[in-house]
């Protein structure tokens, strides 16, 4: 008898439909609402799915071997996925991540034997990735570089477009994705349009000011090389006071405990949703909300 691997069990995750949330936004009842919920990866992130891809590719490419060991930039999902997949392949990680990102993640991380270097929030996960870099010149360990590496968008090109397109059976009309490193919306836009390219895609960014964890809006000098705006329909900008309010409401009014940058991806799908009828808008949930307990998003 053959028994399924932890590697096994990333992807294929739910797609769940929203039932009372987009009549309370005005979304037409001819309108679908659907979340996928990458939070049931086994570390608990959509980022389970290119962690493992850039892992696995890279040792097949024979570019890293057991006992290597890895540096990344991480905002904190990428890097809990990293050092899961690190632990069962047998690598050493490093993790480099803005001091003020919340300490489950962090605690995360950790549980999987990683090493934590915390950056000052003032430099931000520009100055994670700068000293990433500085870490590699000196010789103490290799970057995957999610923001560059193209076994990440790979990842959502082989995984999560297809399971999209299987389980909306080729309805989708809008896909809706936050913005980090760019590899979801990238991977899952290129399949998509592949096989429908009237799908309309949106990426979701912060307003001036917000600070969403999992979205961002990059300075052109570190935008990730993976993205290519060409297949970006439109940029939706969402603040941070609507990114919270959605994720508490998902909780509430759906009983579907997200974290911030799900919410805010939801927002912008509901806002797309409320003037389309007969639509199926599709939205990322990115990770699950009990990541986030210690920052106050959640009030008891």
């Amino acid at each position: 008898m053959t028994f399924k691997t932890l590697s096994n069990t990333v992807g294929n995750t739910p797609l769940v439909e929203l039932v009372r949330l987009p009549s309370l936004f005005g979304v037409p009842a001819s309108t679908k609402v659907l979340v996928k919920l990458e939070g049931n990866n086994p570390a608990g992130s959509v980022k389970d799915r290119p962690a493992l891809s850039m892992i696995k590719r890279a040792a097949a490419r024979g570019d890293i071997q057991p006992g290597d060991t890895l540096i990344e930039a991480t905002s904190g999902n990428t890097g809990i996925a990293l050092a899961m997949a690190s632990a069962m392949m047998g690598l050493k990680m490093i993790l480099i991540m803005p001091e003020h990102l919340s300490i489950e993640r962090r605690q995360s991380m950790a549980a999987y034997g990683a090493e934590i270097i915390l950056t000052p929030k003032e430099i931000g996960m520009e100055g994670a990735r700068d000293l990433a870099l500085q870490m590699q010149q000196e010789g103490k360990g290799k970057i995957l570089d999610q923001f560059s590496n193209p076994d990440n968008p790979l990842a959502h090109y082989e995984g999560t477009g297809p399971e999209i397109w299987r389980d909306t059976e080729g309805s989708i009309t809008h896909f809706v994705s936050s913005m980090g490193t760019t590899g979801t919306i990238m991977g899952t836009s290129k399949y998509l349009l592949e096989q429908n390219p009237s799908v309309q895609i949106i990426g979701v960014q912060p307003e001036e000011g917000a600070q969403i964890p999992g979205i961002r809006k990059w300075p052109e000098e570190y935008l990730p090389s993976i993205y290519d705006a060409s297949r970006v329909n439109k940029l939706e900008y969402v603040s941070q006071e609507a990114a919270e309010e959605t994720t508490r409401q998902l909780a509430k009014v759906e009983g579907v405990f997200v974290g911030v940058s799900s919410g805010g991806a939801l927002y912008a799908a509901l806002q797309i949703a409320k003037g389309q009828e007969n639509a199926v808008v599709v939205s990322i949930a990115c990770d699950r909300g009990d990541r986030y307990l210690s920052t106050g998003i959640f009030p008891a």
